[in-house]
């Protein structure tokens, strides 16, 4: 683990809270001065309170160890504030449609900034009866490839997930589809305006 709880964020999120320590200390079963030596940078909470005292502070372990709160404001889940995330490790992929702490084989993940498409990435585009059929000119070898096509409206999300062995290429329903967006595993993710 490359972070560990910090005593700053252990006072910020209780002081947030309006938590003394002596009543946070109540809610975990320690002492006071468990929480006074956290807060002061003379110890460390042992990995088997990071749950209770994120219990406590009304956030999750990943949160705790980031030291950041994370509310979704994005209360009417707008489909078109779609994030991606990748996982380096495993290759998992993770869409949220608001603000999320998303964590994978142990690693706090980014959300992908998507970027408009280079000639190297650039999404070629075909109309076919109620289907877009989107291709890019792309090596599809194991180390370098496309991994995945989304076709996002403000309804949903399309999804196809790609392998080295096939082409870069898919096919969508046309309704109401507003971008699309491909990642390459090597330079990250292109979005195109529909």
């Amino acid at each position: 683990m490359d972070r560990y709880v910090t005593g700053t964020v252990i006072r910020r999120l209780r002081e947030g809270k309006r938590m003394t320590q002596e009543e946070l200390a109540d809610r975990i079963h320690v002492s006071g001065k468990a929480v006074s030596n956290w807060e002061t940078g003379q110890g460390f909470p042992d990995i088997s309170l990071l749950e209770p005292l994120a219990g406590a502070l009304d956030i999750s372990v990943i949160e705790l160890l980031s030291g950041e709160c994370i509310q979704n404001r994005n209360q009417v889940s707008n489909m078109l504030r779609n994030k991606f995330y990748v996982c380096p490790v495993c290759g998992n992929v993770i869409r949220t449609i608001g603000e999320a702490m998303i964590s994978c084989c142990g690693i706090t993940l980014p959300p992908l900034e998507a970027e408009t498409a280079d000639a190297e990435h650039k999404m070629r585009l075909e109309t076919a009866e109620d289907e877009y059929y989107v291709r890019i000119e792309h090596p599809m070898t194991r180390d370098h490839h496309i991994s995945f096509f989304a076709a996002v409206s403000d309804n949903g999300v399309q999804f196809i997930k790609l392998y080295p062995e096939g082409g870069a290429e898919a096919r969508f329903k046309r309704s109401r589809v507003r971008f699309l967006c491909a990642f390459c595993n090597h330079h990250g993710l292109f979005k195109m305006k529909v």
